[in-house]
């Protein structure tokens, strides 16, 4: 009797997963999927020219903004670059030559409004809005070397547009200058000399809000794993935008600069004993090496003072995958981390994408929250698309698969119910929190419905 029931429980599980009906965390199924596509393609089809935006006021041309109200008419840094990949797929999938033609000014109207408030000091406002004043009256309001400005993705905006049209790299030569001064103004000033590591001025306007890495800790002390992942893939755009512009003498000098920076993020970083990257601490007491104090008095700890340079900080975010998506883990980081982290269903795994942060944290927390937004364990739709890229570019296909499947459900949902989407979700309904109409890098699901129907894929520099 024991026999046939297991025969029947088998023969049961078999056919569910012939017939494409196999279970999936949430209540979901394999078709929904399928089912799911078509409604995420003619909603953001639908949707996607909110996103545009005509000069004017601060702005000396067209540009990409978030999408809801809330967002309505600003130009935002790493918002505006990931919402200009995702448009790019929309163009791939069904512009014509003459809407590509359009929308290429409104993308290149994103660098290049932020570029007319550059300088030589290299400072860059995060965000502009319509009625910002000038740079040198923005400027007075602004610590600018105590506080962030434009995250390291201004110049992997200027070169996935670049690459887009085969190297042409012409509408920034004459903007080339603040570009480096932007990134120089991060390495002269916000660059951790004993690591080499680069560090948030402070915990505003980091982009990941409320990442217990960097909220609420001293100023000039976060050897952000996230902002170095961003700086590294910045430094290689600088490196091919120098080369588009027949610049080899400073593509070279950039290039050194990435590769200074890969090892330190290697030697620093990664965590041999939980096999994960993670940020550090550099909030340590200096040691000036001196052997006595002012008053030739030997000084306490003299005679072995440390000799590390920072502090890991073992906090379960999911901005260590991005390591994957920069292309700095090896093949063999690569697949401690997706084991031993990615599918590990009691951290970041959940039924509907990436936590950002591992329930098994103590800062862990789901509720709403607008300022800052929550990045302490609710989905969001950028990071699951990065992590993703992280997974197909390592080759890790049946884990990318899986996580852009739970993407196009919980986003299909949304736009099944709500006829729009969210700002984030909650990981295990995937119901949504807050700020409806969020367009924004949300889109970028597009690229990964495409991705898993074997189509072309629009990727970042």
């Amino acid at each position: 009797m024991m026999r046939r029931i297991s025969w029947l429980v088998f023969v049961g599980f078999a056919a569910a997963l012939a017939s494409g009906y196999a279970a999936e965390p949430g209540g979901q199924s394999k078709d929904d999927v399928a089912r799911y596509v078509p409604i995420i393609r003619e909603s953001i089809y639908r949707d996607y020219q909110g996103m545009f935006r005509e000069k004017g006021g601060a702005f000396v041309a067209p540009f990409l903004t978030p999408g809801s109200k809330q967002y309505g008419d600003i130009l935002w840094d790493w918002d505006s670059w990931l919402s200009n990949v995702a448009l790019r797929q929309i163009m791939l999938e069904r512009g014509t030559a003459e809407e590509r033609t359009k929308a290429l000014a409104y993308e290149q109207g994103c660098v290049l409004n932020f570029l007319n408030y550059g300088g030589m000091d290299g400072w860059i406002p995060i965000l502009l809005k319509r009625n910002s004043p000038d740079r040198k009256t923005l400027k007075a309001d602004v610590a600018i070397y105590d506080t962030n400005m434009h995250k390291p993705c201004l110049a992997q905006h200027a070169a996935f547009l670049v690459q887009l049209n085969q190297g042409d790299a012409e509408w920034l030569r004459e903007r080339f200058f603040f570009l480096q001064a932007f990134v120089d103004k991060y390495r002269h000033h916000q660059r951790h000399a004993p690591t080499g590591l680069y560090f948030w001025n402070n915990d505003e306007a980091i982009g990941v809000d409320n990442d217990p890495a960097t909220f609420m800790r001293p100023a000039k002390s976060s050897g952000s794993i996230y902002l170095n992942c961003l700086m590294y893939k910045e430094l290689k755009a600088l490196v091919y935008l120098a080369r588009c512009l027949k610049q080899e003498e400073i593509a070279v000098l950039y290039q050194r600069d990435a590769d200074e920076l890969k090892a330190a993020i290697q030697r620093h970083c990664w965590d041999e004993r939980d096999g994960f990257f993670y940020s550090v601490d550099l909030n340590l007491l200096p040691y000036d090496g001196h052997p006595f104090s002012a008053d030739r008095k030997l000084p306490l700890h003299a005679g072995n003072p440390r000799e590390y340079d920072c502090l890991i900080q073992r906090l379960d975010v999911w901005s260590g995958f991005l390591a994957l998506w920069a292309g700095i883990a090896t093949p063999e980081q690569a697949q401690r981390i997706v084991q031993q982290h990615y599918r590990d269903t009691r951290r970041f795994n959940a039924p509907y994408g990436v936590r950002t942060l591992s329930p098994l944290e103590k800062m862990y927390n789901v509720r709403a929250s607008g300022n800052p937004s929550l990045w302490t364990g609710p989905i969001w739709g950028v990071s699951n698309y990065l992590v993703w890229r992280g997974l197909v570019d390592y080759g890790f296909e049946s884990d990318a698969r899986e996580l852009a499947e739970r993407t196009v459900r919980l986003l299909g949902r949304d736009f099944e119910r709500f006829g729009a989407l969210h700002e984030y979700y909650l990981p295990e309904s995937g119901e949504p929190v807050l700020n409806r109409g969020f367009q924004n890098w949300n889109f970028l699901v597009l690229n990964m419905a495409a991705w898993l129907e074997g189509k072309p894929v629009v990727r970042e520099f």
